[in-house]
């Protein structure tokens, strides 16, 4: 705890300058470069470009077993710039913004393995602290290529923590999902003159994603559909000789979501078909669900309830209140309060991860903390606001105190390490991990390359 207040100006600072830059996937050079800097400036070893991701890096400090490691984020996601204000107003127009608070996850992370970088080089504790830099986690989900490359080899427990409107222990899953990109290839031909010439890719977009609505019907709860229509052709006199679509399928589990993605592949084909049109599908990159570990929660529970729930001023309750009003709320403020540990559901609804990959390969800890107004609006503007201020630098203070104890206990305690490792091969079973992801290097765009 001694640490991270030490050094708490800095994280807060490193957290607004990666704030103010939101950076987005795999665009994020001064974001990783100003944590990675840092991590160097108190003595860690730090890789850099690892996993060829110009931004994801390792930083290592110690020798030795254990070997904990610690995740951070940093980047935003497009088109949600906000101003540290509780009323909507764009810092830059049309820019990005940090709608997950990863500005505050990187930063938090970082505070925390610097906290457990000191105890080792005391000698109070011994064993290899490594904060992983991981990009892309709202895109490409940048983990997965860094899981593929072996980072997590040797690594006997594994800490994350992310933003949240509350705070605890995370024994919850998340859902497993694949992205792909379908692309119709047709002839075009004047929409008036001689459609009869034309075989329009805007039609099998169409035909392919009525079939998907229609199949949500005959699908578990548990499944997710969506798409975004990136081309559907370009003006409407003429037949459109290509179209493309954006698809994500979900599930909470890997098994349940596979069968769906090839149904859905079918799909594409069966839509082409009918509109005489050739065909492509491009994976782009899918990830695990959470491998939940209660042991590890267990700990991380005790650590909340030590630390005790985060308090706030009036200045940051009315603040909170404010953005309630404004996204239609109701107005209750802020919840930071420690309840007792969740019992872990077989099918939790909500996002994806690539956290998961990791959690395939090393026992994973996971935490939530409280950043923003209870019911904010995720990934939107509202979630911007607050990591810019006061509510969320407490947040991420609190998240690297508890994660910092978390992993202490782990070194300090070899019989809690095991408990930790033994479920993790308990509820890993004999499945075998398999990256889902294309052959050939991560998808880093060309300008991104520096």
């Amino acid at each position: 705890m001694a640490s991270v207040e030490k050094h708490q100006k800095e994280l807060i600072a490193i957290s607004d300058q990666i704030w103010a830059l939101a950076e987005t996937a795999f665009e994020e050079n001064q974001s990783s470069k100003l944590l990675a800097d840092y991590a160097e400036k108190q003595g860690f070893k730090v890789e850099r470009g690892v996993a060829g991701m110009p931004t994801a890096f390792v930083a290592s400090y110690g020798s030795g077993k254990p070997v904990i490691s610690v995740l951070g984020e940093f980047d935003a996601l497009p088109g949600i710039s906000q101003k540290a204000q509780p009323t909507k107003a764009a810092l830059t127009e049309g820019g990005a913004g940090h709608g997950c608070g990863h500005n505050l996850f990187g930063a938090g992370s970082l505070g925390a393995a610097i906290a457990v970088k000191e105890l080792i080089e005391s000698g109070k504790i011994k064993g290899t602290v490594k904060f992983f830099g991981t990009p892309s986690e709202e895109k490409y989900f940048g983990k997965i290529w860094m899981v593929r490359e072996g980072l997590w080899d040797g690594v006997d427990a594994n800490i994350s923590w992310h933003p949240s409107a509350s705070t605890k222990a995370d024994v919850q899953s998340s859902l497993a999902l694949v992205d792909f990109k379908v692309e119709f290839f047709g002839q075009a031909a004047h929409a008036s003159a001689d459609p009869w010439n034309g075989r329009s890719a805007s039609d099998a977009l169409e035909l392919y994603t009525t079939g998907i609505n229609y199949y949500r019907e005959h699908v578990k709860p548990t499944v997710r559909m969506h798409y975004h229509i990136q081309d559907g052709g370009q003006v409407v006199n003429v037949v459109p000789d290509y179209s493309r679509l954006w698809m994500r399928v979900r599930d909470t589990k890997r098994s349940g979501m596979m069968p769906v993605y090839e149904r859905v592949k079918k799909m594409a084909e069966g839509a082409a078909i009918m509109a005489n049109v050739d065909y492509k599908i491009s994976l782009i990159s899918g990830i695990y669900e959470v491998l939940v570990n209660r042991e590890g929660g267990k700990l991380m529970q005790q650590n909340l309830e030590l630390l005790g729930p985060i308090t706030y001023t009036d200045e940051e309750i009315a603040f909170g209140k404010k953005i309630q009003e404004v996204t239609k709320k109701e107005q209750v403020g802020m919840d930071s309060a420690i309840n007792p540990l969740e019992e872990t559901k077989e099918h939790p609804g909500g996002g994806s991860t690539d956290v998961g990959d990791v959690s395939w390969n090393v026992p994973n800890i996971n935490l939530g903390v409280t950043t923003a107004p209870k019911d904010t609006p995720w990934h939107s503007w509202a979630v911007v606001a607050c990591g810019g201020m006061s509510i969320g630098h407490k947040g991420m203070l609190y998240a690297s105190k508890a994660m910092a104890m978390t992993m202490t206990d782990l070194y300090e305690d070899p019989k809690a390490l095991e408990k930790v490792k033994a479920e993790y091969k308990e509820r890993k079973g004999d499945e075998v991990y398999e990256a889902i992801v294309p052959e050939g290097p991560p998808p880093i765009p060309s300008d991104s390359k520096k």
